[in-house]
């Protein structure tokens, strides 16, 4: 017999980022490290460990303004590489001071975001799109659940985070949707026996409302001030 886990108000650790200094082409820069371990999937549109999968760390590195290098997931795998990770992992990438993050929890569900926005504008565009790598923006978001969710549920989750981020935007007075390098990173724990993932995540749903919330709020926090 299996059963839908309990709503849980335990934190998932996505609070305790680390902050990881380097100097990199005469620049100080900064980057945050998630060890979520072993036990997690997570869904991203991340260049580096995109897609669907059992991830075990999450790294939001800054670079440079200005950025040229083409190869930006190796790049990040070197980063990962000298900060010591090892197995499967989610690498992000932004020219936002990355120090100056948001973080915030709901119900368990936690969020941290950063965010750049000098380069932003609306997702609908008369605007060609390009193949080239575009610049790092870039408004990163970093969420994680306690709970364990389906692959649709994941999607979903996806979806409900981007829409929060858009209202916190909107609501900040800020005439876009994002910039056109915005990435995000949902985790979940990973099924296991005797329990059934949740099936929903939009926002009107149990754990969707409270994704929704936490992102909303860690996208206010991480937005520049004034």
């Amino acid at each position: 017999m299996t059963a839908v886990l309990p709503a849980s108000t335990k934190p998932t650790g996505l609070g305790d980022v680390e902050l990881l200094p380097r100097v990199e082409q005469g620049e100080q820069l900064h980057a945050l490290l998630w060890r979520a371990g072993p036990g997690m999937r997570m869904i991203s549109t991340a260049v580096l460990g995109g897609g669907l999968g059992e991830r075990h760390w999450v790294l939001n590195a800054q670079v440079p303004h200005g950025y040229r290098r083409t190869d930006p997931d190796r790049h990040l795998a070197e980063l990962a590489a000298r900060a010591g990770l090892h197995g499967p992992g989610v690498g992000l990438m932004t020219a936002a001071d990355v120090s100056g993050y948001g973080h915030a929890t709901d119900g368990g569900t936690e969020a941290v975001v950063t965010a750049g926005i000098s380069v932003r504008g609306w997702a609908a565009s008369p605007a060609e799109g390009t193949s080239l790598p575009a610049r790092p923006g870039t408004i990163n978001i970093v969420a994680a659940l306690p709970v364990p969710l389906t692959d649709a549920a994941l999607v979903n989750a996806v979806t409900t985070a981007t829409e929060a981020k858009v209202q916190a935007l909107v609501e900040a007075g800020l005439d876009c949707s994002g910039t056109p390098t915005d990435a995000v990173c949902v985790a979940a724990p990973a099924p296991t026996a005797g329990t059934t993932p949740h099936a929903f995540a939009g926002p009107r749903s149990e754990w969707g409302a409270r994704l929704a919330r936490a992102v909303h709020r860690a996208v206010h926090a991480a937005l520049p001030q004034g």
